[in-house]
C-alpha cells in the first residue's frame, strides 16, 4: 500500500521520468517498466497511479504546459505594451528550461499522440487555443483585422522551429529561436505599417 502523502511525489518523478525516457528514446517506444525505473519505482506503482503508458504521457504533457503556462504569465506581468507583451510570448516559447531535447521530443510525440488519442488531442486544442488568444490580444491592437493571420504564423513559426530542432543533433539554442520568430514578427508589423501608410 503507498504511503500517505507520497502520492504527489511519484506522480512528479513518474512525470519527470517519462519526459526524460521519452528524450532518451526519441519516440514513444518507451514501456512503463523503464519509466517506472528510471523514478525508482515498481512499475505496477506507475500503473496504480497513472493506469497506462497513454495516462502517464499525458500527465507529462499536462506538466509541461504548466511549466510553459507559467513561464508565459510571469512574463507578461513584467511586460509593457503589446509589442512587448508578444516578446514576452515568444521568448517565454524558447525558454532554456522549456525548449531542451528532452521536452522537444515530447512535444513532437505529443503531436502524434493526438492524432490517435482524444486525450491528447484535447489537451493540444487547449495549448492551441490559449496561444492563439495570448497572441490575438496583443497583436490587435497593433494591426487589427489582420491580427488572425498573423498569430496563426507566429504559432507555426514556434511549432515549426520545434519540429526543425527535434530533427538535428544540435542542442537547441533558445535565444536563436526567439530572435528568429521576432525578426519574423517586426517583418510582418512592418509589412502591416506599409499597408497603412
Amino acid at each position: 500500500m503507498p504511503k500517505l502523502g507520497m502520492e504527489p511525489i511519484r506522480r512528479s518523478a513518474l512525470v519527470e521520468a517519462t519526459i526524460v525516457e521519452i528524450g532518451r528514446a526519441g519516440s514513444l517506444d518507451v514501456t512503463v517498466s523503464q519509466i517506472a525505473k528510471r523514478a525508482g519505482m515498481s512499475s505496477a506503482l506507475a500503473h496504480h497511479y497513472f493506469g497506462g503508458k497513454d495516462q502517464i504521457f499525458i500527465a507529462a504533457m499536462r506538466h509541461i504546459l504548466s511549466v510553459y503556462g507559467a513561464q508565459v504569465r510571469a512574463a507578461l506581468t513584467v511586460a509593457d505594451g503589446p509589442r512587448a507583451r508578444l516578446e514576452a510570448i515568444i521568448r517565454a516559447s524558447f525558454e532554456a528550461g522549456h525548449f531542451r531535447s528532452e521536452v522537444i521530443s515530447a512535444w513532437m510525440n505529443f503531436y502524434v499522440q493526438a492524432q490517435t488519442s482524444d486525450g491528447a488531442k484535447r489537451l493540444l486544442n487547449v495549448y492551441q487555443a490559449r496561444l492563439r488568444s495570448n497572441l490575438l490580444h496583443e497583436l490587435h491592437p497593433l494591426i487589427g483585422a489582420r491580427a488572425p493571420d498573423v498569430a496563426a504564423n507566429i504559432a507555426a513559426l514556434i511549432d515549426g522551429l520545434y519540429i526543425r530542432h527535434a530533427l538535428r543533433d544540435s542542442m537547441p539554442d533558445g535565444r536563436v529561436a526567439s530572435e528568429r520568430v521576432l525578426g519574423c514578427l517586426d517583418m510582418m508589423l512592418d509589412t502591416q505599417k506599409e499597408h497603412v501608410g
